[in-house]
């Protein structure tokens, strides 16, 4: 397992006002003034949610659906490929406490962004790899940490992310929000879910809440 961390060296010729962004075409369904807010799609949304939610300085990961064209899209629609959009968890933080290009290293550690429209059991298009960005800064950071990857020959194959302008996020149905911690014995979470969240707290202790370091 390769140390992430080392990267933020490659970034270091940009501007470190990274959260100083664009906020006109942002959604926040959470009010509050102190927390910005991140959006990527890294396969199943029960399983990039618990992840982000266990990194200090997220207050929030939210499930739902972005990156297509199609409105109010619903579970059924994407979940069976019907929309152009990909299963996405907007991820509130506090800016303070973790930057946007820490959260890069916690989207690219916790998923393989070389598989196409893959993540492990679950294919189809909706379950791509995007890190959408909503501000020219943070298109630099994405753009430089994939080249900063592929560089450094982290993968032995290209990394597929799509980097793609932030349009829209529709939230989705509520019974899929906290599902991981909501649904601790569903098969696929003991299957999928906690060994991929399980791999990332082993790789990244040091980004993890106290109280997520010691669960599962």
């Amino acid at each position: 397992m390769y140390n992430p961390l080392i990267l933020f060296s490659a970034l270091l010729f940009l501007s470190c006002a990274s959260n100083a962004q664009n906020q006109s075409n942002r959604s926040y369904p959470i009010q509050d003034d102190s927390l910005e807010v991140a959006y990527f799609a890294s396969g199943c949304f029960w399983c990039v949610e618990a992840i982000f939610e266990s990194v200090e300085g997220v207050e929030e990961a939210i499930s739902g659906y972005a990156g297509g064209t199609e409105k109010n899209p619903t579970y059924r629609e994407v979940s069976y490929g019907n929309t152009s959009h990909a299963e996405a968890v907007a991820v509130y933080y506090d800016p303070t406490l973790i930057s946007f290009q820490q959260l890069l290293t916690v989207f690219f550690v916790s998923h393989d962004p070389t598989t196409l429209n893959r993540q492990g059991p679950d294919r189809g298009a909706q379950y791509r790899s995007i890190a959408f960005y909503s501000s020219a800064s943070e298109k630099q950071y994405i753009e430089a940490y994939i080249k900063a990857l592929t560089q450094s020959k982290v993968y032995e194959q290209p990394i597929v992310t799509e980097v793609k302008a932030f349009d829209i996020f529709y939230e989705a149905e509520a019974y899929h929000q906290n599902y991981e911690k909501n649904h601790p014995y569903d098969s696929y979470i003991l299957s999928v879910s906690i060994p991929r969240l399980n791999r990332f707290k082993k790789a990244l202790p040091e980004l993890l809440k106290t109280e997520a370091a010691h669960e599962h």
